[in-house]
């Protein structure tokens, strides 16, 4: 599924996701969830880990690959209180995470994610 998600975003976006790695995990981890002041690890059904590409240096040497997180169990659990499609959930947040990557806004990501919606019913 997360692979589908990606497939549909926009090529002039997903061109610029190389060397992010996407990993599906059961639970963020504890680090996380501290750092995070999370109540539960239900709590986060995604996160992305680096720097967004709009406060990236061409200088800086990178100390760290950039990562986007998907939380399964987090996705299923909100997947079954929702009652929404599964495949739209798992797009909601890649987008959501790639939308950090680039680094924007929530009006930004809402737009992407009304791109994929629509080429994903093609």
């Amino acid at each position: 599924m997360a692979d589908a998600a990606l497939a549909v975003i926009p090529t002039e976006l997903r061109r610029h996701l190389d060397g992010v790695a996407i990993r599906v995990e059961d639970f963020p981890d504890e680090e996380i969830c501290r750092e995070l002041g999370l109540e539960s690890p239900f709590d986060l059904l995604g996160l992305y880990q680096g720097i967004s590409l709009d406060q990236k240096s061409v200088a800086a040497t990178p100390m760290d690959v950039d990562m986007i997180f998907l939380y399964r169990r987090p996705i299923l659990d909100y997947w079954a209180d929702s009652g929404e499609d599964l495949g739209h959930i798992v797009r909601h947040v890649l987008i959501h995470e790639v939308g950090h990557h680039f680094g924007f806004s929530d009006a930004d990501m809402d737009r992407i994610e009304r791109l994929a919606a629509g080429s994903a019913s093609d």
